[in-house]
């Protein structure tokens, strides 16, 4: 057996570069004939049942409107009651025929088969199942005292979504319908002092990939990587590492920096539409697809980008970081905060 790997060692390389040499010029050329087909052939979703979680804010919301204004029946599920029930309110006046909401928290089995539970006794049947709902956790591992506190970070981002899929199956199954994964870029491009939001994404991006293979042609998989996208994290809102939920402006600028901030709403329509048209993949900005790249090929050069932008010589210090520095030269945040910030409007409950 070891002298199979040796040889493997060896060749292994050498047929895969130049397998790939002839291999991917037609592959991709299928690819761009097949997003032409699935383009023109994109599914109608008018009167499609649409269950989506965390729609209250943020992605989620302006998932529930553009589901809403392509006519599908939409139920929607959150904590927050009164904000889910504004949201409803706004995706009926957009165009959606029926909607529903569901009080419900992911991170809770039971709540998550009562919330597939409830949209099958109202609509009968169930073809999108939108994974959103998730949480932001910012704290560096070595200052979180008591490290059970993160467990919600998980609970949320990662086993709401499997709860629910698992509930949702043997219906999707029979409408040979779609699932959004709501992963992130950050599966691959781990930015320092969110270690278990990076890991919760990583670990649905790997459960995903996955259940693809296992249910074959039977459910459609999309996974969503968004990049930096209008949320309550671009407005300064998340968990601290004693899970309390604060707003921390100094902060923000800390972990988001100059990047430039997509709308929700912009990458609400480009999920929507990779999902229509099947893709399997979804990035939003798509030039975030080029920092996997830089993953794969230098993980060194990425790692020592990120401690460039987020820390210091000991890794300490956030007012310090060139992050913060950068966003605090006149007129910078003027320029590059999304509208969110520049008219602020945090959702509470």
């Amino acid at each position: 057996m070891e002298l199979i790997n040796d040889f493997l060692n060896l060749t292994a390389p050498f047929f895969t570069f130049f397998g790939l040499c002839f291999f991917l010029p037609p592959f991709y050329f299928f690819k761009f004939l097949q997003s032409i087909f699935s383009t023109i052939f994109s599914e109608n979703l008018y009167g499609k049942v649409v269950l989506i979680t965390g729609a209250s804010s943020g992605i989620g919301e302006q998932l529930a409107y553009e589901y809403a204004c392509r006519g599908a029946c939409l139920a929607l599920t959150a904590r927050r009651k009164n904000r889910l029930e504004e949201v409803a309110e706004i995706a009926r006046e957009l165009g959606s025929p029926n909607v529903v909401t569901v009080h419900a928290d992911v991170s809770k089995p039971d709540d998550c088969r009562r919330i597939v539970d409830d949209t099958i006794t109202h609509f009968g049947r169930l073809d999108h199942l939108v994974n959103n709902a998730g949480m932001t956790q910012i704290s560096m591992f070595e200052n979180i005292e008591d490290i059970t506190r993160t467990k919600a970070v998980l609970d949320t981002n990662f086993w709401g979504s499997v709860y629910t899929t698992r509930a949702a199956l043997p219906y999707l199954r029979q409408s040979n319908g779609k699932i959004v994964a709501m992963s992130s870029s950050a599966a691959w491009l781990t930015a320092p002092r969110m270690s278990f939001y990076n890991a919760s994404k990583a670990a649905l991006l790997s459960f995903f990939e996955t259940m693809r293979i296992e249910l074959g042609g039977d459910v459609h998989i999309t996974i969503v990587t968004p990049g930096y996208i209008e949320s309550e994290l671009t407005q300064g809102k998340f968990f601290s590492g004693e899970g309390e939920l604060i707003v921390n402006q100094d902060m923000r600028d800390v972990q988001i920096g100059p990047f430039p901030v997509s709308s929700a709403s912009g990458c609400a329509k480009a999920i929507v539409n990779g999902v229509c048209r099947k893709q399997r993949y979804v990035t939003v900005p798509s030039w975030f697809k080029v920092t996997y790249l830089w993953k794969v090929l230098c993980p060194e050069l990425i790692e020592w980008g990120c401690r460039l932008l987020y820390m210091t010589g000991t890794g300490m210090s956030e007012d310090s970081a060139l992050n913060k520095r950068i966003m605090d030269i006149p007129g910078v945040r003027s320029a590059l905060y999304p509208e969110s910030i520049r008219t602020p409007e945090i959702k509470s409950d």
